[in-house]
C-alpha cells in the first residue's frame, strides 16, 4: 500500500489547487502550487504535524505562488521551479500580478531542467517541461504511483490560457500530444484548477 496521501486546498480569488504531497509513514510534505491564504496552509500542515520538504511551482503566474513568501519564512524549505520560468517569476507584469494582486516576485531557490529528477518526502518526482500556458510551465509527474500534478497546462477536457505573456498555443499542443498523452491512460492528473480527471479520459475527450 502506497504511503502518498494528496490534499487540495483551493485558494485565492481564482480558486486555485494547492496541493500537498505527503509521506503517511514520515510525514513530509512537498507543497504544490501555495497559490493564496498562507494561514490556511500553514495551519494544515502544523495541524496534522507534517514537515515540510520543498514548494514545487508549476509556473509563475500570481495565482500559483501568493503564499510563497509566507510559507517561506513559516518554514526554511526551498522553493523549486523550472528555470525558463525564472523571467516570470521575477516580473510583475509577466507574472500577472500587477494588474491583479499588487506586486509580487519569488526568487526560487532552485531551477529545474526538463526530465529532472527529484527526491522529495520518499517519492520520485521527474519535470516535465510543457511549455505554451507559459513558457517555462512544468508537470510535475510521479512513475511510480501514476500521478500528474498538471499545473495550468492541462485541465479536465481543456487547458490554459496562452494569450499571457510568453504563452502560445502551438506550443502547448506539442506539449499536449508530444509529452502528457504519451504517459500511460491510467495516469491520475491533480490540474491548477478544477476537477481532477486521467490521461486516457483525456486523450479521447480534450478537444485540444
Amino acid at each position: 500500500m502506497s504511503d502518498l496521501r494528496i490534499e487540495t486546498l483551493v485558494l485565492g480569488m481564482l480558486e486555485t489547487n494547492c496541493y500537498l504531497l505527503t509521506n503517511s509513514r514520515t510525514r513530509a510534505v512537498v507543497v504544490i502550487d501555495p497559490a493564496d491564504e498562507a494561514r490556511r496552509i500553514v495551519e494544515r500542515i502544523e495541524k496534522r504535524s507534517l514537515k515540510p520538504e520543498a514548494i514545487l511551482l508549476t509556473h509563475g503566474h500570481f495565482d500559483h505562488i501568493g503564499a510563497v513568501s509566507a510559507l517561506r519564512r513559516r518554514f526554511p524549505v526551498p522553493v523549486l521551479a523550472s528555470a525558463p520560468e525564472e523571467e516570470i517569476l521575477l516580473d510583475t507584469e509577466k507574472n500577472l500580478s500587477a494588474f491583479y494582486s499588487g506586486s509580487l516576485t519569488i526568487q526560487a531557490d532552485r531551477l529545474l531542467a526538463d526530465q529532472e529528477e527529484l527526491q522529495l518526502a520518499g517519492f520520485q518526482i521527474r519535470v516535465l517541461h510543457t511549455p505554451g500556458h507559459t513558457a517555462g510551465s512544468v508537470c510535475y509527474y510521479l512513475p511510480q504511483e501514476g500521478i500528474l500534478f498538471s499545473g495550468d497546462t492541462l485541465f479536465r477536457g481543456s487547458v490554459g490560457r496562452t494569450d499571457f505573456p510568453t504563452g502560445s498555443m502551438g506550443r502547448l499542443h506539442e506539449s499536449l500530444h508530444a509529452t502528457l498523452f504519451s504517459l500511460p491512460a491510467g495516469t491520475m492528473v491533480y490540474p491548477g484548477h478544477g476537477e481532477e480527471t486521467d490521461i486516457g479520459y483525456e486523450r479521447r475527450y480534450n478537444p485540444y
